[in-house]
């Protein structure tokens, strides 16, 4: 070997070593040690050089590009040998969807190897990282990497964002337009059931923010906001309902501290609607419709207790005249036990001894 690049490392009777520096794919093959002994001893051994991968490069990449629009992106890198294996990654997340494409070089010793991308532009991809890695054993598990940054630009994204979700009369409004597009949208425009804003001393802009102060009916209608930029425009609409301080302020009002009977009536009164409504949600939909009937639980309980009345005066007027006539009979027979005759017990009766001889009757 009669080489700059091939030193001698060591000689002896034992062993013989040498170096090469600054391999190249020509020093790919068969080398041979010989001992010059009777019989010549040989020793053979096939030596690989492996092709380490050129730095990949990124061609076909346009920025900005607009969204929706198809991008086609190559990844390429020669002097591999044997064919490097290349793979795409969008933020650290493997691209599986690409085209493979291997090459022999011209000295048909090593390969150019190049992977193809397609995909279509979308705003989710703005400011994504889009990388190219290649792997090979030469390259000692440290992969060469291209990197690019995508750039989309699309039109703008609006929403408004309400600060009151249920306006009364007399409160007021504060209407947020967030738009997001790339390039960044122009000052928005509010609008009014397609005309200007009508009231612009209630209604204030500022910038994306419109206010509206001392709300009342005439505030009701579609506002509309929209924004644009060079790509496009985009616009959203909120329909302001301003409703009536009575219906919401009737379920919280506070009753204030009058007199009893004020109080009562104001619960008789809320108890007797709810019973309404009960009594119309439970109402048979199968049900004709007609005239309300007579309530014949009430009249069954006025007939009842007509009658219970009735017994009991009887009762007691029974009561009453049965006791006056044993009365009469007992009076009437009081100190008559012991007379011999009627004439006697007439006469021996208690308060009748004065008018004994006017009682007396005589029978012929």
């Amino acid at each position: 070997l009669r080489d700059n690049r091939i030193e001698l490392v060591r000689a002896s009777w034992h062993e013989l070593s040498i170096s090469v520096s600054d391999v190249s794919l020509s020093d790919e093959g068969q080398y041979t040690c010989s001992l010059f002994t009777m019989p010549v001893k040989t020793s053979k051994a096939f030596l690989t050089v492996l092709g380490v991968p050129e730095k990949p490069q990124i061609t076909g990449f346009t920025s900005p590009v607009m969204e929706g629009e198809r991008m086609q992106v190559t990844c390429k890198t020669s002097g591999s040998k044997p064919a490097a294996d290349i793979r795409w990654f969008k933020n650290d997340k493997e691209v599986k969807d690409v085209k493979y494409l291997k090459e022999e070089d011209a000295n048909r010793k090593t390969f150019t190897v190049s992977s193809t991308l397609d995909f279509l532009a979308d705003r989710s991809d703005d400011g994504a990282v889009l990388s190219c890695r290649v792997d090979h054993e030469s390259l000692n598990s440290t992969p060469q990497i291209a990197m690019q940054v995508l750039e989309i630009h699309y039109t703008p994204l609006v929403k408004i964002i309400s600060s009151n979700s249920w306006p009364e009369e007399g409160q007021s409004i504060v209407l947020t337009c967030e738009s997001k597009g790339k390039p960044v949208p122009e000052p928005v425009l509010w609008t009014k059931d397609g005309g200007e804003l009508p009231d612009p001393e209630r209604m204030v802009v500022n910038g994306r923010v419109l206010s509206i102060s001392f709300l009342n009916k005439t505030d009701n209608g579609t506002y509309r906001c929209e924004a644009k930029n060079p790509i496009g425009r985009n616009s959203t609409e909120y329909v302001l309902i301003v409703h009536d301080v009575f219906n919401t302020l009737l379920p919280t009002t506070v009753i204030p501290s009058l007199t009893t009977a004020t109080v009562t009536t104001t619960v008789a009164l809320t108890a007797s609607k709810t019973t309404s409504a009960t009594a119309i949600s439970t109402r048979d939909p199968n049900a004709f419709a007609g005239k309300t009937g007579p309530d014949h639980a009430l009249i069954g309980g006025i007939v009842a207790v007509v009658v219970f009345v009735t017994l009991c005066s009887i009762i007691l007027l029974g009561r009453y005249l049965a006791r006056h006539k044993g009365t009469y009979l007992t009076n009437e027979a009081k100190g008559a036990e012991d007379a011999p005759d009627a004439d006697t017990a007439i006469i021996n009766a208690e308060g009748s001894q004065v008018n004994a001889e006017e009682k007396k009757e005589y029978f012929i």
